[in-house]
C-alpha cells in the first residue's frame, strides 16, 4: 500500500542470523580463515585474563631484578641524579631515564616496591594491553591463520613468566613499541615517533627497530621532512634525561646507552656452543656488528625498496622522485619494522631469557611472510615450537643454542626469498602519500 509501512518479509533472515549461519557452516575453518581473526583473538584475550590470574595466584614469584629496580629508583627519589652512583643488588643502573620515571611510579603504587602481588597484577594489565596491540596488528594484516594465535599467547610459559613472575622492564618497552607500530599503521607518524622514543627511554633494545623506521620515514617523507621527526625523538630523550644530564652528562650517556656493555656467558641463550673466551672477544663482537649492518643494507637495497627505484631516491621529497611515490601498505610497514628488529636479534652479542619478549610476538608474522611456499603450516608451527623450547631450556645447552640459530636462519632466508609486497591500490595514491595525520 502506497505510503504505508513496508513490512519485513517473514521469510528473510536477520543479518545477525546470517552471520551465525555462515559461522556454523564454516566452523571447521574458523581456526584457518583469516576473516575469523577478530573472533578467535577476542576469545583468547578473555581466556588470558583467567590464565594470568591463575599464574599469579598459583605459580611462585621469582625475584630477579625487581628489588634492584626499586633500589635504583629509590636512589633518584633520595636526590641522587648522578647515574654512576645509582645501583641495585644486580649492578648499576643501565637503563635510560624513561625507565626511572615509570618504575618510580610503580615504586609508589606498590608501597615502595614491597607489594609485589599488586605489581604482578599491574604487569598482567601490561600483558593484556600488549596482546590487544599485537592482535590489532594481526587483525589489520590478516596474514596469519587464527589458530596460530594460541601460540602467541596461551602456550608460552616464558612470556607469562617475563611479564607477571619476573616483572622485567622489557615488557614495558615492548608495550610502548607496539603502541607506536599501531600509530604508524594508522598514519600518525609524528605521534608514533614520540611514542617510539618513549619506548627507547625504557630500554634501548627498541633501537633494533630504528633502521626499519628510518627507511619508512624516508620512504614516506624524504630526508627534509624526516628530520623534524628524528628531532622529536631526540628531544624526548633530552627532556627525559635532563635532570641526569645536568648532573653528570657523560655518566648518564655512558650508562643509559652503553652499546659496549659486556654480557655474562652463563646467561647467554644463543651462544652457549661457543667457548667463553670467544664469546667475550671484542673482535667477535665486531664481526657480529658488521654482519648485522651488512644484512640490514642488503634488505634495504634488495627487499624493502621498490624494484627499479634507487635507494637514494628516498632522500628526495616524494613529489620530486622519478618514480611516482606509492603509499606504504600496513603489511609493508609491519614487515619492515619486524624484519629490522629480527635481524638485530639474529646477530645479537648475547640474548638473555627476558629478551625473548623483544621478538616473540613478531615471529608468527615473520614466518607467514616468508616466500618459500613449501614451508607448510606444520613446519612453521614446528619452528615456533623449537624457538619456544630453546628459550625455555635453562641453563641453555649447545643443542638449544644451535637450534635457535637454525630457526633464525630459516626465517631470515624465507624473508629474503619472499616476493615484494604490493603497494597501495592506485585509488589510494591520489591522497598525498607523505601526509602525516598528526603533522
Amino acid at each position: 500500500m502506497a505510503g504505508g509501512v513496508r513490512r519485513k518479509s517473514p521469510g528473510s533472515p536477520s543479518p545477525l542470523w546470517g552471520k551465525l549461519h555462515t559461522l556454523w557452516q564454516d566452523k571447521h575453518l574458523v581456526l584457518f580463515k583469516t576473516e575469523y581473526t577478530l573472533l578467535v583473538v577476542s576469545v583468547l584475550w578473555f581466556l588470558e585474563i583467567g590464565i594470568n590470574v591463575w599464574v599469579i595466584q598459583k605459580v611462585a614469584y621469582t625475584e630477579i631484578d625487581w628489588k634492584a629496580y626499586m633500589d635504583e629508583v629509590e636512589g633518584v627519589i633520595n636526590g641522587t641524579y648522578d647515574y654512576t652512583q645509582l645501583k641495585g643488588d644486580t649492578g648499576p643502573l643501565v637503563y635510560p631515564a624513561g625507565f626511572v620515571y615509570i618504575f618510580t611510579a610503580l615504586y609508589y603504587i606498590t608501597s615502595h616496591g614491597v607489594n609485589i602481588r599488586l605489581g604482578q597484577y599491574i604487569f598482567a594489565v601490561f600483558y593484556l594491553i600488549t596482546l590487544l596491540l599485537v592482535f590489532r596488528i594481526y587483525y589489520r594484516t590478516k596474514k596469519v591463520p587464527p589458530y596460530v594465535f594460541f601460540f602467541v599467547c596461551c602456550a608460552s610459559y616464558r612470556i607469562h613468566s617475563i611479564f607477571v613472575l619476573r616483572l622485567f622492564n622489557d615488557p614495558v618497552a615492548m608495550m610502548l613499541l607496539f603502541a607506536a607500530v599501531n600509530l604508524f599503521m594508522d598514519g600518525y607518524w609524528t605521534l608514533g615517533c614520540g611514542l617510539y622514543s618513549l619506548a627507547v627511554s625504557v630500554k634501548m633494545n627498541v633501537l633494533l627497530f630504528a633502521p626499519g623506521l628510518l627507511f619508512l620515514l624516508l620512504s614516506e617523507f624524504g630526508l627534509i621532512r624526516t628530520i623534524p621527526k628524528l628531532s622529536l625523538c631526540a628531544s624526548i630523550q633530552l627532556l627525559l634525561g635532563l635532570p641526569f644530564l645536568l648532573d653528570n652528562p657523560i655518566g648518564y650517556v655512558s650508562r643509559a646507552f652503553d652499546l659496549g656493555r659486556q654480557f655474562m656467558f652463563k646467561w647467554t641463550v644463543n651462544w652457549r656452543f661457543l667457548p667463553e673466551w670467544l664469546f667475550l672477544n671484542r673482535y667477535f663482537h665486531l664481526v657480529l656488528l658488521a654482519a648485522h649492518l651488512l644484512t640490514l643494507l642488503l634488505f634495504a637495497f634488495r627487499r624493502w625498496k621498490r624494484p627499479g627505484e634507487s635507494i637514494f631516491e628516498l632522500l628526495k621529497e616524494p613529489a620530486k622522485r622519478k618514480i611516482p611515490p606509492q603509499k606504504n601498505t600496513v603489511d609493508q610497514i609491519v614487515l619492515i619494522l619486524f624484519t629490522s628488529n629480527f635481524i638485530g636479534m639474529c646477530f645479537s652479542r648475547s640474548l638473555h631469557y627476558q629478551f625473548y619478549v623483544w621478538y616473540f610476538h613478531t615471529l608468527p608474522y615473520l614466518l607467514w611472510s616468508g616466500g618459500v611456499k613449501k614451508l607448510a603450516h606444520l613446519l612453521r608451527v614446528l619452528i615456533l615450537g623449537l624457538i619456544e623450547l630453546s628459550w625455555n631450556t635453562y641453563p641453555s645447552t649447545n643443542s638449544s643454542s644451535t637450534a635457535l640459530h637454525v630457526c633464525h636462519l630459516i626465517i631470515l632466508l624465507c624473508l629474503w626469498l619472499a616476493p615484494p609486497l604490493p603497494s597501495a591500490p592506485a585509488e589510494t595514491q591520489q591522497h598525498t602519500p607523505v601526509k602525516d595525520k598528526r603533522q
